[in-house]
């Protein structure tokens, strides 16, 4: 039986999640000690205090997730953030893979699920190969007695 290559392939997808932090506004208005002022100087015209936005701040959180998958149909995934990893070498089924990628995009799950059926194949073939070399060797074992 002749050794099959193996390829490799790798699916590396960057995650942006917008983080939005609200600050505390301007609330001038509503203070006491303002209030005091303003209505003691109601006598002369004052401008309105100006109104600031609420403040938002968004921070953005990069992850990278990268599946590797092989012809054999093994499949293992890390989660990077920035250069430190969260997860490291973890087994995935490839029906994991492939939902995953319908979830995000269209556009991912197409060539992945072309990927997963080649390797299906693959698989299929080497199956039907060791089949028959089982039922030869039978049928030589049953010769024997």
């Amino acid at each position: 039986m002749r050794a099959m290559s193996q390829k490799e392939f790798t699916v590396t997808m960057t995650v942006d999640a917008q983080v939005t932090e609200v600050l505390p506004t301007d609330d001038t208005a509503t203070d006491p000690a303002t209030t005091a002022e303003v209505t003691a100087a109601d006598d002369k015209p004052r401008k309105p205090p100006a109104k600031k936005a609420a403040g938002r701040k968004a921070k953005t959180i990069e992850l990278t997730l990268t599946v590797t998958g092989t012809a054999d149909g093994e499949w293992r995934a890390e989660l990077k953030q920035g250069t430190s990893y969260l997860a490291r070498d973890l087994a995935v089924a490839a029906a994991a893979v492939s939902r995953a990628a319908k979830e995000l995009h269209e556009d991912l799950a197409t060539p992945i699920d072309k990927i997963i059926e080649e390797a299906r194949a693959q698989q299929a073939a080497k199956v039907a190969a060791l089949e028959a070399e089982l039922e030869a060797a039978r049928k030589v074992l049953s010769d024997l007695e």
